[in-house]
Formats: C-alpha cells, structure tokens, sequence
C-alpha cells in the first residue's frame, strides 16, 4: 500500500511531507522479501543477484517527503541464506504475496558476521555513494547520493531470528564498524526490541567492554503496543488495559534508563515504535472508529510520560497498516486514503509542542477528574496546555481565569479522519468528550 501503484500512495506520502517531523523510521520488513531484500539469492562464481527494483521507488518516495528532515533508516530483513536453515527458504515470486516465515535460522552461516556486514556496506552504497561494487567485483551503478543522518541495526532482533544478546552485538559491531568508514558522520542506533522484559540486552549491549574496538555505542532503540486483555473486549473496555500496560511500561522504561545512565550515559534513546495492537496482523473485523481516537490518545499520554522521564524520541507506529498488515496500528485509512484520527493526535502535537519547551507545574483543583491528563507547557510560541482523556466519558473542566485563553484545538470522534478542529475560547468551561486529545493556546 506504500507503492507508487497504490490508491493511497500519494496521500500517505503527502501526509508524511506535511507533518514536517523528524527521525521518520523506514523500515522495510520481512513479509515481503522483494521489497525488503536486496539480494535474495546468493552469488555463484558466475552470478549476483542484487536487485533494487522494489525496494527503490519507496525510499525514495520516503526521502522525498522528508527532505529537510532526519530520518532513521533500517533495511532490517537480513538474507535469508545467510542463516543456517534445514533447507533453503522458499520465498513468493509475486512481491506482493505476504509471507511470513522469511526470518528462518538462528545461527549465521558465517559466524564472524562478516558476510551480513558486507551486504549492508554494499546496501547503504547504492543509496549513499551511487553504486558499490558486488562480490564478482562488477560495478552496480545507483543515481542516489542521500544523506542518512541515522541507521538502526536490525529490528526486533528478539523476535526476528531469536537473536542473543551476545549475537546482536556481534551482529551490531561488525555492521557499525563497516558502515562507519563509508559514513563517518551517520549515527546508529541498536537493539531495537520488541519486548523489554530482559534486562540483558541493556546491560550487555550498553556495556562498552562488551564491544569491539573501536565501537561506541550511540543509540538504542525498543518499542511498545498496548493491546487488550482478552480478544472480546469492546473498545470501552480497552481503556483500562491499554493504560496500564503503558504504566507498566513506562516503570520498565525508567528501570531501563538507570542502566543506561549507569553503563552508557552518552548513548540517546528512542521509543520509535508506539502504538496498539487488538489481534493479530490478519484482522478483517470493522475496527470501531472509536478505537483511533483511543489509539491516538495513548501515544500522547505516552509522549508526555517519555518526555518526562528524559527520553529523546517518541515515535508513532506506523504509518501505513492495512488487513494483513496490522491495520489497526495505521496512521493512514487504507480505504480512502485519509490520516486518521492517530495522525492528527501525532499533527496535533508536533505542531504546538517541541524541542526546548518548558513542561510547566500542572495541578487540579479541587481533585484531578478521573481519567483526565493536563500538562501545561511554556513554548517559544506562548503557552500551551496539553489535555488528554483517557476515558470513554465525558468530562467537563474549568480552566483557572488567571490566563487569556485564545483557542481549543482537539481531535476526538468529532474530528474523525479530519484535521484537529479549533475553537476560540470565550470561557473558562470546556467538554472533553471520550479519548479526546486538546491543545489550549493561551497568551
């Protein structure tokens, strides 16, 4: 659905241009390996088979709508034969017949991790340096010269290949240490989890003695989907689960970031996939159009949680989904090709918050109602109070009258796939309706 071909291409990457927003991660990713794959076939002593047709039209669509912007780029399906498996993996001819099973193997065929850091130099090549040279010594011409201010290594490598601690950075070194004398002024960012649940990837990865020479680790990387507690549940009772399991989250955050300061206080961190997950990637059900604002709603309570707590990066997961594709984790409607209510919370956000505001104390008075969350904020464009419901009710506050309250901007069922609405504010008295996010702009 991100290719030129698709209904929604032009949309999506419309949407991506206008919200002007940084460390955009592209990750192509395993269940279609011709789009994520540049080399699905092991050379022979007479052939290569380096192939970019795919993959090329959409990074550069990608670098095209964030040009001005930094991006995080991670080609993070590795060969398949470059695993050791019963036998070879049989992959769809048609590219785009997904297939799940590409990340067979545990074990690399060479074990010094040489061969996959080879491949990832002569990837980040094409799209860096016009062209690299295959391992027949021919010449494969490429007409980018891009600029990738970040490159993540691997995604979920816990999941994807079960890979150890010890192997990732093996993995990590190798890769890095390649890529770091073709770009010397990329960063890069590692581990990249799906699950945080074993301190052991933190403590050995941030380890310095547990690198190579030469490498320092500078970024890392982990993720979090909030999901119900059981399949049955409807959108008003997702509510409770999905903000406790953000709690609960952001307490292994801050767990994660004592390790962090402990053993590699230089390194940043970014939390580059936020979202939720009600099933499995194969959903068809209808999605309740409630669930998006629901959705939307949790990533800005986890953005200001993260912002508190010190982390660099909040990034929203993903832009695009559709049925086979985790449809419920999309920024985008897949039918009509219009943001969705997860967008313009995201929009919303980056629009009146930023870089070097100053998170202001922030009270109730004479009790917090339940559910509601409220930071005020001093930005360099004046003060700002960011609103959130995490409840499926509506709640009426009033704002103290101490401030000149210009406008209300919102997204909520209201708004649906449309832009934040806005409203002057000639009264203390506003209505949160159910997951509504709200920005104030007050003098």
């Amino acid at each position: 659905m991100v290719r030129p071909g698709s209904p929604i291409h032009r949309q999506t990457f419309n949407a991506l241009k206008d919200l002007g927003a940084d460390f955009v991660r592209y990750v192509p990713w395993f269940p279609y390996p011709k789009m994520a794959v540049a080399e699905l076939k092991p050379p022979t002593k007479e052939h290569t088979f380096w192939d970019f047709t795919y993959l090329d039209s959409t990074m550069e669509a990608i670098m095209s709508a964030t040009e001005g912007h930094s991006v995080v780029i991670n080609f993070s399906t590795t060969p398949a034969w470059m695993w050791k498996t019963e036998k070879p993996v049989v992959y769809p001819e048609n590219p785009y017949q997904v297939f799940w099973d590409y990340n067979q193997g545990q074990t690399l065929r060479d074990s010094s991790g040489q061969e996959i850091a080879d491949y990832y130099v002569r990837l980040f090549s094409w799209y860096t340096k016009g062209g690299f040279t295959d391992e027949l010594g021919k010449f494969h011409q490429s007409t980018h010269f891009y600029k990738i201010p970040y490159w993540e290594v691997l995604n979920e490598p816990d999941l994807e290949h079960h890979i150890s601690p010890e192997l990732y950075t093996r993995i990590y070194d190798k890769i890095v240490s390649a890529l770091k004398k073709i770009a010397p002024d990329t960063r890069f960012i590692g581990l990249s989890l799906a699950h945080v649940s074993n301190p052991a990837y933190f403590e050995y990865f941030l380890n310095p003695a547990n690198h190579q020479y030469g490498v320092i680790p500078e970024g890392i990387s982990y993720h979090h989907y909030s999901t119900p507690s059981f399949p049955d549940q409807d959108v008003n009772s997702y509510q409770y689960p999905f903000f406790e399991k953000a709690d609960a989250f952001l307490d292994k955050v801050r767990y994660i970031e004592n390790i962090r300061k402990r053993l590699a206080p230089q390194v940043f961190t970014t939390i580059n996939e936020i979202g939720s997950i009600l099933r499995s990637p194969q959903i068809t059900q209808p999605i309740p159009a409630a669930y998006w604002n629901l959705s939307g709603a949790l990533y800005a309570y986890l953005f200001l949680n993260l912002t508190k707590t010190g982390i660099d990066v909040a990034g929203e997961s993903q832009l695009v989904g559709y049925p086979t594709q985790f449809p419920d984790v999309s920024m985008m409607n897949w039918q009509t090709g219009n943001p969705n209510a997860r967008y313009w919370v995201l929009k919303l956000i980056h629009d009146h918050l930023g870089k070097g505001d100053q998170l202001v104390a922030t009270s109730f008075m004479p009790r917090q109602p339940d559910g509601i969350v409220a930071q005020a904020y001093q930005t360099s464009k004046g003060r700002r109070i960011l609103l959130i419901n995490t409840r499926a009710a509506e709640t009426m506050l009033e704002l103290p009258d101490t401030a000149k309250y210009r406008a209300i901007y919102t997204v909520d069922m209201h708004t649906g796939d449309n832009p934040p609405s806005e409203k002057k504010l000639n009264n203390t008295q506003i209505t949160l309706t159910p997951f509504a996010v709200s920005i104030i702009q007050a003098d």
